[in-house]
């Protein structure tokens, strides 16, 4: 019998931050694929991922929001840690970016290096090199990925916000 370990990618968490984007809305993978400039093949092999993880319901459709609440809250930071880096140009990310940014005011922004960036800070290596323009192109989604990214190299306070943010956008809010 052969054994093939199913392991967790970090653009894994972009897919699913991307389904949770498009809320109600019923999604395909061709589009999604497009949006994030993801290939199609890698979407699909993500989803099958997402699906053993317990991440995707059995139909690959629907977010379990705890169990991803969950992994972000407790794993997110150990599996795919980031500490900043040079300053750079790029699009503010974590505290830098809405929403936290109406929260944490901080001398330092943090940022995804990005060419046509207009802010310069720390830089952050984003879950996959396309975050940047997917995020430019989809509030929601860029809201997310921020929020996920404070909890990659935020500080405690950063991290407690991120959590109650990600809560309410996911619709488990207290």
């Amino acid at each position: 019998m052969q054994y093939k370990q199913q392991i967790m990618s970090p653009h894994d968490i972009v897919i699913l931050l991307k389904i949770v984007a498009y809320g109600k809305e019923s999604w395909f993978q061709k589009p999604l694929a497009e949006a994030l400039g993801i290939s199609q093949s890698e979407v699909s092999k993500s989803l099958n991922r997402s699906k053993y993880a317990g991440l995707l319901d059995p139909t690959g459709k629907t977010v379990m929001k705890l169990a991803l609440l969950e992994f972000l809250q407790f794993g997110l930071r150990y599996v795919f840690p980031q500490k900043p880096g040079p300053v750079v140009r790029g699009v503010p990310t974590s505290h830098s970016a809405p929403p936290l940014n109406e929260e944490i005011h901080s001398n330092e922004d943090y940022v995804w290096p990005y060419g046509k960036g207009t802010v310069r800070g720390h830089s952050i290596m984003p879950l996959y090199p396309t975050v940047p323009e997917a995020a430019l192109r989809d509030e929601k989604l860029y809201e997310l990925l921020a929020l996920v990214d404070a909890l990659r190299v935020g500080r405690v306070r950063e991290r407690e916000f991120a959590i109650t943010a990600l809560k309410n956008r996911f619709g488990l809010g207290e």
